[in-house]
C-alpha cells in the first residue's frame, strides 16, 4: 500500500513538470525545501530527460530548482525565526519530520556554522530542514539566500545532467523500462520508502 502511494507521488511530480514546465520545477523545488519531504531525486532527474528531448534547457531547469529551493526555504527560515519549533517538535511526525531530523541539522549548523547552509544544500533529507536552524539562529538574510542558492543550483544541476545523460541512454534502457518515467519512478520510490520506514522506525 505505501508503495503504491509513493508512486503515485512520483507520477504526479512528473505530471506537474510535463505540464508547468520550468514553473512546475520551481513549485516542487519549493514544497521540498519548505520542510516538507517531497524528494528532488525525483523532481529534477525527470526535469533532466525533458532537457534531452528538447523541451527544456540544462541550465534553465538548474537556475528553477534554484530559484525554487531559495522560495520555499524563505518560510522554513522565518517558521524557524520566529517560535516554529515548538509547532515541528508537536506535529513534525505528521509531515515525516522527526526529532532526530531537526537535532541532526541543529548540530551540524552548530558545529560549521553558517557555511553548512551551502553545504546541507548538497547533502540528501539535510537540504530539506536546513533553513530551520538558520532560523532559529537567526542567520543574516542575504547571506542565507546566496548560500542556499549557490548549494542548491550545484545540487539540482547534478541531478537534472544525470537525467539528462540516463535519457541520452534511453535505447539501452528501453530494453528493461517500456518508459523513461518508470526509471525515474523507481528511483524516488526506492528513496521515499527508505525515508518513510526511517521516520516511523524514529518515532518508535
Amino acid at each position: 500500500m505505501l508503495e503504491k502511494l509513493i508512486g503515485i507521488l512520483a507520477g504526479w511530480i512528473i505530471m506537474v513538470i510535463s505540464t508547468l514546465g520550468y514553473g512546475g520545477i520551481v513549485l516542487l523545488m519549493g514544497i521540498e525545501s519548505a520542510c516538507i519531504p517531497l524528494p528532488s531525486e525525483v523532481i529534477m532527474p525527470f526535469a533532466g530527460y525533458l532537457v534531452h528531448t528538447g523541451q527544456l534547457t540544462l541550465w534553465g531547469v538548474a537556475l528553477a530548482g534554484a530559484v525554487g529551493c531559495v522560495l520555499g526555504s524563505i518560510p522554513a527560515y522565518y517558521l524557524g525565526a520566529y517560535g516554529g519549533r515548538t509547532m515541528i517538535e508537536k506535529y513534525g511526525r505528521y509531515m515525516l519530520i522527526s526529532q532526530q531530523d531537526l537535532h541532526f541539522a541543529d548540530k551540524a549548523f552548530e558545529k560549521h556554522g553558517e557555511i553548512i547552509i551551502f553545504i546541507g544544500r548538497l547533502l540528501p533529507v539535510v537540504r530539506t530542514f536546513i533553513a530551520f536552524p538558520a532560523g532559529i539562529a537567526r542567520m543574516n538574510m542575504a547571506r542565507f539566500v546566496i548560500y542556499t542558492f549557490s548549494g542548491s543550483l550545484i545540487w539540482c544541476f547534478l541531478l537534472a545532467f544525470a537525467g539528462m545523460k540516463l535519457g541520452e541512454h534511453w535505447q539501452t534502457l528501453g530494453v528493461y523500462f517500456h518508459e523513461f518515467h518508470y526509471v525515474i519512478a523507481v528511483v524516488g520510490l526506492v528513496f521515499a520508502v527508505w525515508y518513510v520506514r526511517r521516520h516511523f522506525k524514529h518515532l518508535k
